[in-house]
């Protein structure tokens, strides 16, 4: 395959620790450097959450302001893309960074279960958090934990309430979610197809030791990946992933095995149709 593959770095999460992983990163400083050699890598889109001084999940804007200087100083001409998701924030502090204008946020358009408690994303605020990303030109990722999550998008779409074709996400391996299943990944896929165009670009991610199942299956099926220390933070069952960038190499790997270039941030860009930017 000749279309270039996009790689998404999800280089700290919400959840992982540096008991679980000495690696992940968890002060701005460290969020920064980190991403800057997954960048070197091959990612050509930041996923990023922020943690406050105790290394715990929260929505602060100037914590984000601080994250996305750094990225587009030290990253430059990499996708921004930042975390809306409800373990950071309750309600409409969940969005309270989108009027910092990053290229992407990700956003869940429907409630599923996770392990221990109810991912809960109501109609009011999914529509509250479409209208900011529309007013300050954030374009969404959907979050898709759930096939009627890819419906609920189209009928936005077809609303108006979200610009443009979505950027689909398929998050597979979350206890309680979808689990990793190759025919409902392959229908996700049809669904996309079917319901915004055959050359409509999508994206996959696995949970935990399903992360390069999915890196495969997205690579091989002509998506795209996302991989970090967010998702998995291990290389293998016997050995602790040493950084993001060691993630986002299995996912180069892949692309040379399946014969897909990686996509330089320009080309990234123009999949998804962002704004240019200068490097």
């Amino acid at each position: 395959m000749s279309n270039p593959c996009i790689i998404c770095v999800a280089i700290t999460g919400s959840l992982p620790t540096k008991e679980n992983n000495p690696a992940v990163p968890i002060s701005i400083a460290e969020q920064i450097e980190s991403t800057q050699a997954a960048f070197e890598a091959g990612a050509s889109i930041a996923h990023c959450h922020v943690r406050d001084d105790a290394g715990m999940p929260t929505s602060d804007p100037d914590r984000f302001a601080s994250l996305k200087e750094g990225l587009e100083q030290h990253c430059p001409g990499m996708i921004v893309q930042l975390s809306t998701g409800g373990r950071s924030g309750a309600g409409r502090e969940r969005g309270g960074m989108l009027s910092l204008r990053p290229d992407m946020a990700s956003m869940s358009v429907g409630s599923t279960n996770f392990p221990t408690r109810v991912y809960e994303n109501a109609p009011d605020l999914i529509d509250w958090l479409a209208s900011e990303m529309r007013t300050y030109g954030v374009k969404p990722e959907i979050e898709a934990f759930d096939l009627s999550h890819i419906l609920r998008a189209k009928e936005m779409a077809d609303k108006g309430e979200i610009e443009g074709t979505p950027y689909v996400q398929f998050v597979m391996g979350v206890k309680n979610a979808m689990p990793v299943d190759r025919d409902v990944f392959d229908y996700y896929i049809k669904t996309v197809h079917r319901l915004f165009g055959p050359d409509t670009p999508w994206c996959a991610a696995g949970i935990g030791r399903h992360q390069l199942a999915l890196n495969e299956w997205a690579i091989s099926s002509g998506g795209h990946a996302r991989t970090g220390l967010e998702d998995n933070v291990r290389l293998d069952r016997d050995r602790l992933a040493p950084s993001n960038a060691a993630l986002v190499e299995l996912a180069v790997g892949l692309c040379e095995k399946y014969e897909r270039p990686i996509a330089t941030w320009q080309q990234a860009r123009q999949i998804l149709g962002l704004r240019k930017v200068a490097a």
